[in-house]
């Protein structure tokens, strides 16, 4: 069974905040937006910052792939998925 929720990926920089919402379907979109952010000189965000945010995004969706052996171990509130 598939669940759509909204993942939440967040990045702190001292005062700045980062923060991406996305569903499973936009993955790539997420992706893409973590480059356009890496190469827009305009912002503190770098391409080590988009290196690692993608590489949470894809073991994050990765992870969620795998069907659990027990329905009881499945996620019920996708909302509460981030990382920071």
């Amino acid at each position: 069974m598939s669940q759509h929720g909204i993942n939440v990926l967040a990045l702190l920089k001292g005062e700045e905040r980062y923060v991406f919402l996305y569903d499973d379907r936009s993955l790539d979109q997420v992706l893409q937006t973590l480059g356009r952010y890496a190469a827009d000189p305009e912002l503190s965000f770098t391409w080590y910052d988009a290196a690692v945010l993608s590489q949470r995004v894809r073991k994050l969706n990765a992870e969620l792939d795998i069907a659990p052996s027990d329905a009881s171990e499945a996620p019920t509130n996708r909302i509460q998925r981030r990382a920071a």
